[in-house]
């Protein structure tokens, strides 16, 4: 019988790993943020994603070799988790790195001895595949590493020739595969039976560029990128017929089961999959909220939201009530936080928006059961028999409703339901997650990358100098390298070392200008590319050229009062931390020249006592003159001293603390004062919510205080003169204007229903007799929704045993529509006043709805109001016949 490997945990795997790389010289580092640096991905993606801008020659490497195991999110192939045996949208990646060091031979050498000499994989279990063209890792799988050739299985461009586009970096790679059925032979290999073949190792081979014609031309320096999935490697190790049945999510697994009173193992198949969708999804949000990701209806967030959303809706198939998400949640911290330690460090965090999000999706269940209970009226209006696929996929994709769900109560209601138009739908949206996603684009794009490449990185000088002499190394006009610009001309420069701060971490780039013999540039902004501080600008006299020499020279106005903002806000942060609780952190931010924001969690609105607090807090310590000390020193250090760093920042080995003593200290590269005194004063705008679970403030600094007060102040005493009152009896005065404009209105209001009251006796003997009971379906002109309530009521009343249905037109395009059915009308005769206005809203394309003896409702169409009406009537008169 073919030898099986060792059982080994998940840690266990992952430290193993780490440990041979860096004894091959391979330097640890930690996983990189789900939020990842790349603009042009949402989330990481990849174990490589952190080290593009080293793949693109943009950043020099600090080690020549690394290793990690990164977390990662993809959600190309959400429909798949829990229904194969591998997928997930969370897992994390084991990688070794060469930048410009190793490649081939030790890289396979490596990946073989890992395999088969630390997780003591079989050789016989194990196959290999190669680019078809790649005879130089086949000949190294063969002849170096002893594989029967039987075993190298050579493969196309589309499966081992790895690019991240068009053009770039590219090159073939290798992957492993773990036999599970090594008896049925060699003879025939085919690597796309997942039922006996695993993928798990996948060597990358960086070689070659490739230009916009095709042609490859090899890298001066070679890289290697690999990637280990450790939950397949998991699979194979603990023998275990899914990835989902790991030590890394089975504990999750089995939480979620317990809460449904559900034994797994006896649990049919698509009990299972519900299962299994718990355990990867709720693996996938605690860490992205770990790592700052908010709940919205846009990018990043759009994905942790509809995670969340999936994993309330499977649970509620499996039959678990109410809100369940944060008790499987705490398993997988539990699971996690001996590797990534923000997963506990943030727990309230992540648990309190997991919370609000569960309760509101829990409601938009609900909302999701009515909308198809309204599909389903005005099919049969229109009498037809078929549910849209796009209806059915609105109900799946906004409101979490079953598409199973929607079939089975379309069934009892004799109707079908479009499943082709819903898979189209499906197909339409998975294609747009992709594309929206899913690619990491290494393209080298635009003329200032591609300059990058014979230009050093620019040297920034501005902490301390705000002139200098500098060099022009690249110069661009519209997006194109040019050797000159003339006077008029929009340019962007890259100089050899400038006294300009470029945008970053939330600090807006400085203003300034560059002069010469008759020649001036002004500076409007500076952004950072991998490195290189691009200044944008226009040349207002004479004209420039690459090499020529210029004084560059900072507005020092605009320089010190962003430093002014750049300190209050840290001063900010602090103060929150003191006043409202200790676990707040920024969640993005804004230090501009006239103000400064500060987005950070919290799950509610401050009060108006905290906001003074904070500020009173701050103005305070502006006040106590406090030090500013600057300091480098290596990023351990800064974090055992209690330096905060920032999420979404990535920091090098050296790092720049910003220390207030006894008030602040964080990690931070931009421009401060030397001192809180040099603020003068701190003022808050506002404070206000921008996500859920994000709060927003809002605040002006030093000398934009004053100009802010400048402009209250000419309010106060507009408003002053307006009302001939004096500041300080502005308030009393407005709230005086207030009440009387509430007593004219209610007055208003009275004479509205007055006005209904005496237009509806008109219609009393319009009412018709049917037996004991008395039914007035009518129109009233120009009355809106709740003078059209009083009058309804009033006219039930007088009808006795009776069924009221008014409707009026209040403006153009709208339609307000009520019923109030009396209490024997519903219980003897069934009628039901919620189910009438519903049918004439739908009808009026609006809704409605109500209770069986009082209903109302509204439309925007019009012209269909007599009708509906009419039929409304028709069969209130055939029913009570």
């Amino acid at each position: 019988m073919t030898n099986i490997p060792p059982s080994l945990t998940g840690n266990e795997i992952r430290e193993k790993f780490l440990n041979f790389f860096a004894e091959k010289q391979h330097k640890i580092l930690p996983s990189a943020s789900l939020i990842p640096e790349d603009p042009t991905v949402l989330l990481t993606i990849a174990g490589m994603l952190p080290f593009k801008p080293i793949f693109l020659g943009q950043k020099t490497p600090e080690y020549p070799r690394a290793t990690t195991s990164q977390k990662c999110i993809r959600t190309n192939d959400i429909e798949n988790v829990g229904r194969t045996a591998r997928h997930h949208t969370f897992f994390e990646m084991l990688g070794n790195f060469s930048f410009g060091d190793y490649f081939k031979s030790e890289a396979i050498a490596w990946g073989w001895e890992l395999s088969t000499q630390v997780f003591k994989l079989p050789p016989e279990r194990i196959v290999v595949s190669v680019f078809r063209e790649d005879d130089e890792a086949f000949a190294i799988w063969r002849d170096e590493v002893g594989i029967p050739e039987k075993r190298i299985i050579r493969m196309g461009e589309e499966d081992n020739f790895w690019k991240s586009g068009a053009t770039g970096p590219c090159g073939p790679c290798s992957e492993l595969y773990y036999d599970f059925k090594p008896e049925l032979g060699d003879d025939n290999i085919d690597l796309e039976d997942d039922s006996r073949f695993i993928e798990f190792y996948n060597l990358v081979f960086m070689q070659y560029n490739r230009d916009a014609e095709g042609n490859l031309t090899p890298l001066q320096n070679k890289n290697i990128d690999t990637g280990m999935g450790l939950e397949r490697m998991a699979q194979i190790l603990q023998q275990v017929p899914n990835n989902y049945e790991t030590d890394l999510i089975f504990p999750i697994i089995e939480t979620a089961a317990k809460l449904a009173d559900i034994d797994y193992g006896t649990a049919e198949n698509k009990t299972k999959v519900s299962l299994k969708v718990i355990g990867d999804h709720v693996r996938s949000v605690v860490q992205m909220i770990a790592d700052g990701v908010s709940a919205s209806n846009t990018g990043r967030g759009y994905v942790l939201r509809r995670l969340i959303r999936r994993v309330v809706r499977h649970g509620r198939l499996i039959g678990i009530d109410g809100n369940f998400i944060n008790e499987v949640a705490e398993k997988a911290i539990q699971l996690l936080e001996g590797v990534y330690s923000n997963t506990r460090e943030r727990e309230k965090v992540i648990k309190t928006e997991l919370q609000r999000e569960e309760s509101a999706f829990l409601a938009t269940l609900e909302r999701g059961e009515k909308l198809l209970n309204e599909v389903i009226i005005k099919l049969k209006q229109d009498q037809k028999t078929v549910i849209l696929g796009e209806d059915a996929f609105t109900l799946y994709d906004t409101y979490g409703f079953p598409l199973e769900l929607t079939q089975e109560i379309a069934e009892e209601e004799g109707l079908t339901v479009d499943i082709e138009g819903f898979e189209a739908e499906m197909e339409a949206q998975r294609g747009r997650s992709q594309s929206a996603h899913e690619t990491i684009d290494l393209t080298v794009q635009g003329s200032i990358d591609k300059l990058a490449e014979h230009i050093h990185p620019t040297e920034f000088l501005g902490y301390h100098e705000y002139q200098l002499i500098s060099q022009i190394e690249a110069l661009l006009v519209e997006g194109k390298s040019v050797e000159k610009a003339e006077s008029g001309s929009k340019v962007q420069l890259i100089l050899n070392k400038t006294p300009f701060y470029a945008e970053s971490g939330g600090q807006i780039g400085d203003k300034g200008y560059l002069a010469g013999d008759d020649v001036l540039v002004s500076i409007e902004d500076v952004q950072k590319e991998s490195g290189f501080f691009v200044h944008y600008g226009t040349v207002e006299r004479g004209t420039i050229n690459i090499g020529q020499k210029l004084r560059a020279t900072v507005d020092k106005a605009c320089r010190n009062r962003v430093r002014t903002n750049h300190t209050a806000t840290h001063l900010l942060q602090s103060a929150l931390k003191k006043v409202v609780d200790e676990n707040i952190s920024q969640a993005g931010s804004l230090v501009s020249f006239d103000k400064l924001r500060f987005d950070f969690n919290c799950p509610q609105a401050l009060t108006k006592s905290q906001l003074q607090q904070v500020e009173d807090l701050i103005n305070t310590w502006i006040a106590e003159a406090h030090t500013a000390y600057i300091s480098v020193m290596p990023l351990e250090e800064a974090k055992s001293k209690g330096a905060i760093a920032m999420f979404g920042e990535k920091y090098g080995s050296e790092v720049r603390v910003i220390d207030i003593p006894s008030v602040s200290m964080e990690l931070c590269g931009g421009t401060h004062v030397n001192n809180t005194a040099e603020i003068g004063l701190f003022k808050i705008i506002s404070e206000t919510g921008v996500a859920s679970g994000i709060r927003r403030i809002e605040a002006v600094a030093g000398a934009s205080v004053l100009e802010y007060l400048k402009v209250r102040d000419n309010v106060v005493k507009e408003l002053g003169d307006k009302l001939k009152a004096k500041p300080e009896e502005i308030t009393e005065r407005f709230a005086n204007i207030q009440d009387e404009l509430k007593a004219t209105q209610k007055e208003v209001e009275n004479l509205k229903q007055e006005l209904a009251l005496l237009k509806s006796e008109n219609l009393v003997n319009q009412a018709q007799n049917i037996g004991e009971f008395n039914i007035l379906v009518a129109k009233l002109d120009n009355l809106d929704a709740k003078s059209l309530q009083s009058a309804a009521k009033k006219l039930q009343e007088k009808l006795g045993n009776s069924a009221v249905i008014l409707a009026s037109i209040p403006e153009e395009n709208k339609v307000s529509v009520v019923g109030v059915f009396s209490d024997k009308i519903y219980q003897e005769k069934g009628l039901n006043a919620n189910e009438y206005i519903r049918e004439i809203a739908l009808a009026c394309d609006g809704k409605g709805g109500g209770k069986p003896n009082f209903a109302q409702g509204g439309g925007k169409d019009t012209s269909k109001l007599e009708g509906a009406l009419t039929i409304a009537k028709n069969k209130l008169i055939e029913t009570l016949s």
